[in-house]
């Protein structure tokens, strides 16, 4: 228990960025898919077939991809896979020239109200410098709300942990010292 602990206080001290670059907020989503059926009274629309949904540098890939609109303009989107497979998501951080996150599982779900991302079963969070991995979170279960820059990690993919589903598992690199 101590060092579940210690773990967690290490883990939530990490600054762990999965939004995009502040620049890509304002940039166009293209989405390109093989299929798209649209209800504009509901503010529904619906993309199927090897979907790829790009805004500046984040590109997000899915078999579907469901987006909903509220009244006032909020996009609520849900990228499903495959079967076999895992959706993903890919964008670049702000804070440095080459700096990405990655992330992968059988759902994502991006609520642009809250600017929560969450990934769902198989659900893989990567930190990238470069090519360089520098994090690599896995769980059943992952969100982060980028506004507090709060991540939660969970063994099971209804965001509870629950005794005997399994382990989460985080790998995180050590750090450059930077000169005093």
């Amino acid at each position: 228990m101590r060092r579940l602990f210690l773990f967690l206080i290490l883990a939530l001290s990490l600054p762990l960025s999965v939004y995009a670059e502040r620049a890509d907020r304002d940039k166009p989503t293209e989405i390109e898919a093989d299929q798209m059926v649209a209800d504009d009274v509901k503010q529904v629309t619906v993309f199927t077939g090897n979907v790829i949904m790009t805004q500046g540098s984040r590109v997000a890939k899915a078999a579907k991809v469901v987006l909903v609109q509220d009244p006032q303009g909020y996009q609520y989107t849900t990228l499903y896979a495959g079967p076999g497979g895992l959706a993903s998501l890919r964008e670049k951080r702000d804070g440095g020239p080459n700096l990405w996150t990655e992330g992968y599982g059988e759902r994502i779900e991006y609520d642009n109200k809250t600017e929560t991302i969450k990934f769902f079963t198989h659900a893989n969070l990567k930190r990238l410098d470069g090519k360089t991995l520098t994090d690599d979170i896995k769980g059943e279960y992952i969100s982060y709300d980028s506004k507090s820059e709060f991540y939660r990690v969970h063994n099971t993919s209804d965001g509870k942990s629950a005794p005997g589903a399994g382990r989460v598992k985080a790998v995180i690199e050590p750090r450059e010292k930077k000169a005093p």
